[in-house]
């Protein structure tokens, strides 16, 4: 088992090699809206995961997931020696690609997030806008005019005065 921070070096440097040959170097139309964000690489070295999104042309065209992850399997085999020339290792792992559902967990975080933003300024516009449901305190019993005129009697007697 290799060294994990030798792994996590490697990863780097196989993420950057990738990155920069779909960008540079494949002339494959599908992969014209490919990024690469990350990748993994096993603890043995003989495997590495590359995670990548997809934009679409523009902000309105939903991406193309299908024909992007068909365009990273037929240049697998060219990323692969191309990682391999430029890690310079023993062995040249083997690449798989994943789609990185990040930044979309992350979009619908937000949507999620500012939902829940505007449910809180609705029940503060109400609780601001609201009138107590009856008396201001509802536990104190309402004093009798009789009641009034006993309890400052027995407030005399018990000062001894009268």
């Amino acid at each position: 088992m290799a060294d994990p921070a030798r792994a996590q070096r490697m990863a780097k440097r196989i993420s950057s090699i990738v990155a920069s040959a779909i960008a540079k170097e494949i002339k494959d139309p599908r992969l014209a809206y490919v990024t690469v964000t990350d990748a993994k690489v096993t603890g043995d070295l003989h495997d590495a995961t590359v995670f990548y999104t997809v934009m679409g042309p523009s902000l309105n065209v939903e991406p193309d997931y299908a024909s992007a992850a068909a365009g990273l399997a037929k240049a697998t085999g060219i990323l692969r020696s191309k990682v391999g020339a430029g890690t310079g290792v023993r062995f040249t792992p083997t690449l798989s690609f994943v789609l990185d559902k990040v930044p979309d967990t992350a979009r619908d975080m937000e949507e999620l997030l500012e939902r829940a933003r505007l449910q809180d300024e609705e029940v503060a516009r109400l609780a601001r806008d609201a009138a107590p449901a009856g008396d201001p305190d509802p536990y104190r019993e309402p004093r009798a005019a009789d009641d009034v005129e006993d309890s400052a009697e027995g407030a005399a007697e018990d000062t001894g005065e009268r």
